[in-house]
């Protein structure tokens, strides 16, 4: 899809707030109310807006530790990666999943209470899934910033 000028725009607004009411965001792209929501719903259906939700703050939930894991299959296999994958998806700790290059085959981004909550979720989760060969973290020490808007 080619995204205009104005999609454009309205991307950016929704990405930094994206509870800006239609009149509003209409008004800062030079469109009437109708046109503008028209054109939301058109990058919704374009699947270019995939969704809409709230930033939590993870400190504010107790949640204090974020780790990056390194995870190495035993085997290198569609069997092995497709029931990784389905495994660590339902582990609620783990935002983020990703097939890396490298000697590791994933990257995996979790997020935990504390280092012992994080180690216990390694033992009695993360571990428990067959097809791990390996498992390598990295604690974060200090996040300076992490960024959810994209370049546009």
């Amino acid at each position: 899809m080619s995204l205009d000028k104005k999609d454009q725009q309205l991307l950016t607004l929704l990405q930094s707030n994206a509870r800006t009411s239609v009149s509003e965001l209409a008004t800062t792209v030079s469109l009437s109310d109708t046109p503008c929501l028209r054109r939301i719903k058109k990058l919704e259906a374009s699947k270019v807006i995939s969704g809409y939700h709230a930033a939590l703050n993870p400190r504010a939930l107790g949640l204090n530790v974020l780790v990056y894991a390194f995870v190495r299959l035993s085997q290198n296999s569609v069997s092995a990666a497709n029931m990784f994958e389905e495994q660590v998806e339902k582990l609620n700790h783990v935002l983020e999943c990703s097939v890396i290059s490298g000697s590791y085959d994933y990257l995996l981004k979790i997020i935990a209470a504390d280092l012992e909550s994080y180690e216990s979720f390694v033992k009695h989760k993360l571990g428990s899934i067959n097809c791990i060969a390996n498992i390598e973290s990295t604690v974060v020490l200090k996040q300076t910033f992490s960024k959810k808007q994209l370049p546009l």
